[in-house]
């Protein structure tokens, strides 16, 4: 995929769905709001449940164009929901701590996305909006942090996608090196779930 293809995949993106990702966003700061200050505290990960289904569907499934986004970000995506709602059943009354400060400078980060996009030369529609397949998977790792019991199964499907922030350079998308941080701490999680918790 080339970069003139992925910029117009995105600004087809955003033209045909600007209100739907306003709706979104305000639903993302609401359930991260409500986890935090009402005892739902599963709700965060039933929304990053239907942010991650929304862009499976609407972006991959809808406006792609090319096989690695229909056989790879697709189901990746997709799979990636199924287990955010599957953790908001399972572990429906576990609590949600007080981010982290990488958590937070990633929270912070993913605010800026469509600001640094736009630094970057980025302009409505081909820009970086909020919700998109990169800052999705930034906010989603950055929350799901927080949480102390994870999906190790789902750690992995966000990191993998963290890690293709290395297209930064590739597509002329040095907005997605926020991804790329995402993903190097999403790894680190993994190693923290696996190699250093401790045993019960």
């Amino acid at each position: 995929m080339d970069a003139a293809a992925f910029w117009k995949v995105i600004g087809e993106y955003n033209l045909n769905t600007e209100v739907y990702q306003m709706a979104l966003l305000a639903l993302l700061i609401i359930g991260v709001l409500a986890s935090y200050f009402t005892r739902f505290k599963w709700i965060a990960k039933v929304v990053l449940g239907v942010l991650n289904l929304f862009i499976a569907v609407f972006f991959f499934l809808r406006y792609g164009t090319e096989p690695i986004q229909r056989y790879f970000a697709l189901p990746l995506f997709a799979a990636t929901a199924v287990l955010f709602f599957y953790d908001a059943i399972r572990n429906s009354r576990e609590t949600i701590s007080h981010p982290k400060p990488i958590s937070i400078v990633l929270m912070v980060l993913y605010a800026a996305y469509p600001a640094v996009s736009v630094l970057f030369g980025g302009g409505f529609p081909q820009m970086v909006t909020h919700i998109m397949p990169c800052p999705v998977a930034t906010i989603s790792i950055a929350v799901y942090s927080c949480y102390k019991k994870k999906n190790l199964l789902l750690l992995i499907l966000l990191s993998l996608w963290g890690l293709t922030g290395v297209k930064a350079i590739i597509f002329s998308a040095y907005e997605d090196v926020i991804l790329l941080l995402a993903g190097i701490y999403g790894v680190w999680l993994i190693i923290r779930e696996t190699i250093f918790k401790p045993k019960p």
